[in-house]
């Protein structure tokens, strides 16, 4: 039942990509070698699994305990929902910052992007991520 619900959360989500979104190719240099997000782990164990996927979008969900982070990757274009809220240490190509979400909270993105993360926290915090795709260009 609860795979359900996210995977109906998932497919409302869709709704928020615009069509361009799905051309977005990963052809920057600063990509080259960085993992996806759903691939990239922390200190050699896997912090995401794919919930769902299909030739045309991938549902993930990705789980954070205090002092777990998520080495650097990337994303492509996606919506996130906040399953379990926390405090995260986030740096990215803007610097580092500190960010505190709360259970219920989304995002969305129309862009490929980079980061990396920590839980600094006292909680697990945990995201649903779901992303649109392309066969040829992601992994």
């Amino acid at each position: 039942m609860k795979t359900q619900h996210l995977l109906s959360l998932a497919i409302l989500a869709l709704a928020v990509f615009p069509g361009h979104a799905l051309e977005t190719a990963l052809t920057e240099p600063e990509h080259a070698g960085l993992p996806h997000a759903f691939n990239a782990g922390w200190n050699g164990k896997q912090t995401c699994e794919v919930l769902f996927e299909d030739e045309n979008t991938r549902v993930g969900r990705c789980i954070f305990p205090p002092g777990v982070g998520h080495e650097k990757h990337y994303h492509n274009p996606h919506f996130g929902y906040v399953l379990e809220g926390g405090t995260l240490s986030i740096t990215d190509h803007s610097g580092k910052r500190e960010v505190t979400t709360r259970a219920g909270g989304t995002w969305s993105t129309s862009t490929v992007t980079i980061h990396e993360a920590v839980n600094t926290g006292q909680t697990t915090t945990s995201y649903l991520i779901v992303e649109l795709r392309t066969p040829q260009k992601n992994p």
